[in-house]
């Protein structure tokens, strides 16, 4: 989404109808820019009209993002560190924009939203479907020290912060499939994201980043490879985004603030109590091989294993490689 379009929302944030030929007097825009950008938030279901009258205004039920509102339900936790919130209409990806902060080095705890992603990508370089306003895209800039050893199988905890955050809001049967997303009635709810910059051995920084399909538009869901679910059809609690951003982003704190100290094996049984792959019969597809056998679950650095059919046992850390289960 470009600037204009941006500066198109905020305008509409009151509510009213604006005609293409108001919007391209509000903001020095030409008409026919004016007019190709409304239609095309009307066309992605953000925008209702009136065609006799060609005016605009935001659906009234649109769920937006805002910072303010988020630390605000943040605030009433006491122990939150210090941290900053950005939300955008819209970026390419939410952990891009991170890492490019962090390399700026920009403070640990940086949170980013976005209402839209226009090149979000999830684990070995997938399309993350992200329709505008719809669901959570989210990353989260984390500074460590003690080298990329001592977070060994953060991916993992963090689903288990997802997961808690989830429960939390009275969602059920959350369930976590190694190495990095989050199922609910056996569809995929979410995903994770881990990316270390800076030197492994030493000092470095962490861009988690989370998706979380919330309401999911049928027209862009089209798109996603695999069974999926949102919110919308599990829950009849009014959880707004906001309410749930702020959720997910205490609960990703938690686990952050002391993760390279305790590591993952604190975590260890809870993520068991979760998973969605133990004794199911997988393939694990790698670059050039494929391996077939039975889950026996995670050990305390957050490797998956395995049984294969000779007998023999095998684990797995994550990298370029993906987990199928066998129907």
């Amino acid at each position: 989404m470009l600037d204009s379009q941006e500066k198109i929302l905020c305008l509409l944030q009151n509510g009213k109808y604006h005609s293409a030929k108001s919007v391209s007097n509000m903001l020095g825009i030409q008409l026919s820019v004016a007019q190709k950008y409304l239609v095309q938030l009307e066309d992605s279901g953000v925008l209702t009209s009136v065609h006799e009258t060609n005016e605009f205004k935001l659906l009234e039920n649109l769920d937006l993002l805002s910072a303010r509102r988020i630390t605000n339900y943040l605030s009433l936790d006491s122990n939150m560190p210090c941290f900053e919130i950005k939300v955008f209409q819209s970026l390419d990806s939410t952990n891009k924009y991170a890492r490019e902060q962090a390399e700026a080095k920009t403070n640990s705890g940086l949170v980013v939203l976005a209402e839209q992603q226009t090149a979000g990508r999830g684990r070995r370089g997938k399309r993350w479907v992200s329709p505008f306003a719809s669901n959570i895209y989210m990353s989260i800039v984390w500074d460590f020290f003690r080298g990329a050893k001592s977070i060994q199988g953060l991916s993992l905890a963090i689903g288990v912060g997802v997961r808690r955050a989830l429960l939390q809001l009275d969602i059920k049967d959350v369930k976590l499939k190694w190495p990095n997303d989050i199922f609910v009635n056996n569809r995929k709810l979410g995903g994770i994201l881990v990316e270390i910059i800076g030197d492994p051995n030493n000092a470095c920084t962490v861009i988690v980043g989370i998706g979380l399909n919330v309401t999911m538009p049928e027209s862009q869901a089209v798109e996603i490879d695999q069974d999926w679910i949102d919110l919308s059809q599990i829950s009849d609690a009014n959880i707004t985004r906001d309410q749930l951003s702020a959720k997910i982003i205490g609960n990703i704190f938690e686990v952050l603030k002391d993760f390279d100290e305790i590591g993952f094996s604190a975590y260890l049984s809870e993520w068991q109590s979760a998973d969605f792959l133990k004794n199911k019969t997988c393939m694990i597809n790698m670059s050039n091989d494929s391996i077939t056998g039975t889950v026996l679950g995670v050990d305390n650095s957050g490797a998956l294993r395995m049984r294969l059919l000779s007998g023999e046992e095998k684990r797995f850390l994550g990298g370029e490689i993906s987990v199928r289960i066998n129907k």
